[in-house]
């Protein structure tokens, strides 16, 4: 009969290294060794324990855990407690410290201008390892659920009228009660209703609460009115091609040499444009004197164009119709995703075509012009401005248009327009910095260079997203999001470390 060695799992006390538990080559070693790099003080605000109350746990360690559980996903401060006490590689890296969820909670929660201190500095030891090119950043961003419901968002005129419905509701059921003389309903022997009945009474309370701290509606940049939330005001409702989520869109500027993620920012809110500027503003410490910034036409808009000419900032920023001009996307068609689900999906109606400018016959000294019936048409205005050129205009007296057989052809509104008026452009007045833009993008080297985009920043965000598992910020408040997204970067950028740095 064959013959095996006995297995004993019997308790028993083994030595163990923890330094040799971290492997160079590997996050955590780089992690660990990282460290002893960085200027932590600004966590020391933190604290007010000089002289009085116990020792708190040590901001390197908490720092090192949580940076460790989110590159292996674990997005939960419990899920990272356990860790600590479970997990070899945790223990040995924060020496078998075993912090409670909630400070690593608090941690996370309360430290984002120090983890942007951080993040600052591991860009600086990223740039003296020679791993930020700066010859191309590119901007996007994601958007991800925030822990707070889309169900609970309004203006203030829609939280008064639902705190105003569950008030009468409520008043309904206490007058039954009264009618009842106050004796429990056959139909509710455990009192369900009166339990009902003071749950309501405590959102109306928390509605009119809110309602009396937050005495505004949000705005827009243009002034336009932007839904609260109960729970997360900051956040806000975004649009994506899976529907609509109640979230904040998480903006990263990654350099094209190694992927690394030069600026990172959350913001609650879906509008692209308006956060432009204020990124690029963030990281123009990282700029060199030919750094090109690329972004999609989400982030486009003739007021950026204008702002990044001024400052001479060499960028390409693609506009919407930028692939509907460019031939390689010809059949984009048949991939089409769904409507933006926040828009209107009734059909807009078809505008009625009439007669354009060069359908007219314009004068050699612009006198006047001939119209498709043969009328004159005489100049009244010479130095016109329309957008941004100048040009001369021409109206028809009102009898040449009256009984005009092409009347409905000529005029948009044939019921009420009196005469025909057109206008020729003569000179632009202005630069179109859209228009130089497109001229820019469109060409050989605008395409071959934006065209590098794509394969900058996508891998980042799904490295983010789905290696890490971040699928939606587990905070609330646009100071704490931020924090977290910028620990998700640090993560990204310290694995580039580890794979490309000179001590990896």
């Amino acid at each position: 009969m064959a013959r095996y060695k006995r297995v004993d799992m019997s308790p028993r006390l083994l030595p163990v290294d923890l330094e040799a538990q971290l492997v160079p080559g590997t996050f955590a070693h780089a992690l660990h060794h990282l460290i002893d790099e960085l200027d932590l003080s600004a966590f020391d605000e933190q604290y007010r324990n000089d002289e009085n109350g116990a020792p708190a746990h040590d901001p390197a360690m908490l720092l090192q855990a949580v940076l460790l559980g989110y590159s292996q996903g674990m997005v939960s401060s419990r899920a990272i407690e356990r860790a600590c006490r479970d997990n070899v590689l945790f223990v040995a890296i924060t020496g078998d410290a075993k912090p409670h969820f909630t400070t690593i909670a608090a941690f996370v929660s309360r430290s984002r201008d120090a983890i942007a201190t951080v993040f600052s500095q591991v860009l600086t030891i990223l740039g003296r390892e020679g791993l930020i090119g700066r010859d191309m950043f590119a901007i996007d961003g994601v958007k991800l659920p925030s822990n707070a419901s889309k169900h609970r968002s309004g203006t203030r005129a829609d939280f008064v009228a639902r705190a105003e419905k569950l008030e009468r509701s409520v008043k309904v059921m206490l007058d039954r009660h009264w009618n009842n003389d106050d004796e429990p309903s056959p139909e509710d022997p455990n009192g369900k209703a009166a339990a009902r009945i003071e749950r309501m009474k405590r959102e109306a309370q928390l509605i009119r609460s809110w309602l009396s701290e937050h005495p505004k509606d949000r705005k827009g940049p243009t002034g336009g009115l932007r839904k609260s939330n109960l729970t997360d005001n900051d956040s806000a409702k975004l649009a994506t091609d899976k529907g609509v989520l109640q979230g904040y869109s998480g903006i990263a500027v990654v350099d094209a040499a190694h992927q690394v993620i030069v600026e990172a920012q959350a913001h609650g809110t879906g509008s692209e444009q308006e956060l432009l500027i204020p990124v690029i503003d963030a990281c123009v410490d990282q700029f060199a004197a030919d750094t090109l910034i690329t972004a999609d036409a989400g982030y486009h808009s003739e007021a950026n164009l204008v702002v990044l000419a001024g400052r001479k900032v060499d960028a390409l920023i693609a506009d919407p119709g930028m692939r509907r001009r460019d031939e390689r996307y010809a059949g984009q068609g048949r991939h089409a995703v769904k409507p933006d689900p926040l828009h209107d999906k009734s059909a807009t109606p078809r505008k009625r075509k009439v007669f354009a400018a060069g359908d007219f016959v314009i004068a050699g000294d612009q006198s006047h012009a001939i119209c498709p019936a043969g009328q004159r048409l005489y100049r009244n205005g010479k130095d016109c401005t329309v957008g941004d050129y100048q040009a001369v205009k021409f109206r028809a007296p009102t009898g040449a248009c009256s009984g005009c057989s092409l009347r409905e052809q000529c005029l948009r509104n044939p019921q009420t327009s009196r005469s025909r008026q057109v206008a020729v452009l003569t000179r632009k007045l202005r630069v179109n910095y859209s228009e130089r833009m497109r001229e820019r993008i469109d060409s050989a080297e605008g395409r071959e260079r934006y065209g590098q985009r794509l394969g900058v920043v996508e891998p980042v965000f799904g490295n983010i997203r789905y290696n890490k598992g971040l699928d939606r910020f587990t905070l609330r408040g646009q100071t704490k999001v931020d924090g977290q997204w910028k620990l998700f970067a640090l993560v990204h950028n310290i694995e580039k470390l580890a794979k490309y740095g000179k001590a990896a």
